[in-house]
């Protein structure tokens, strides 16, 4: 990975390379180093997926003094879903800077969606540990709040916020979501998530991570709701 050409191409400039370099080291190649010291980007993928919330989360409510809760939680759903999270990747020029085994290079796995949103996530993680928030705050500015208006991310539905809706309109229920069964190799899993209502399985999805699998859980107790299925 040049990591060179990553601060050029950014205008950034890393004080610790190694958290750089761990955002872009997927699973799968480090299941094929094994001898070598690198971690792979699951841990600050965690990390930035907080970041990155809070961040737009902080654009929208200044932006947009008008809107009410609901209408921003489904804006900034609708910006920080694995969709955007790729696209954003890719017009970065992310793919060019993954770490993959082998495996995963050859199915593919330099252009998919869930390995290139985890990376960007990742990325943002990185870049909070090694120059804080302001200097993420700085990152989206750039190159994501440019592209935020009120219909760019019209149509991308956020599933699980249209359940939250329609649930709470009785406030004797509640909703959780439950990963119940992991499949496949480290660098192409599939994982299984049911949506319960006070305890009461409402629907399943499956999905290549864990946020798909949730939202299609989400979608299936939607249109059940509403007497699709």
């Amino acid at each position: 990975m040049d990591i060179k050409q990553l601060e050029e191409q950014l205008q950034l400039t890393f004080r610790q390379p190694h958290l750089i370099k761990q955002a872009f080291t997927h699973s799968s190649y480090v299941n094929e180093h094994r001898d070598a010291e690198v971690n792979d980007n699951e841990r600050l993928e965690f990390l930035g997926d907080a970041v990155l919330e809070l961040g737009v989360s902080q654009f929208l409510f200044r932006e947009h003094e008008a809107l009410p809760e609901g209408e921003l939680t489904k804006r900034r759903a609708a910006i920080v879903c694995e969709p955007s999270l790729t696209k954003f990747a890719l017009e970065l020029g992310f793919d060019k800077f993954l770490l993959l085994g082998k495996g995963e290079e050859q199915s593919g796995g330099r252009k998919r969606p869930a390995i290139l949103a985890d990376a960007f996530e990742a990325f943002l993680g990185a870049l909070y540990l090694d120059q804080g928030f302001e200097q993420v705050l700085r990152f989206l500015e750039r190159y994501v709040f440019p592209k935020i208006d009120e219909q760019a991310f019209s149509n991308t539905r956020d599933y699980k916020t249209e359940l939250q809706e329609k649930i709470q309109q009785d406030r004797n229920k509640k909703i959780e979501y439950d990963i119940i069964d992991e499949k496949g190799p480290s660098h192409n899993k599939e994982f299984i998530a049911n949506v319960l209502v006070n305890g009461e399985v409402f629907g399943q999805g499956i999905g290549r991570t864990k946020k798909e699998a949730e939202q299609r859980a989400a979608k299936e107790a939607l249109d059940k709701l509403e007497g699709k299925n």
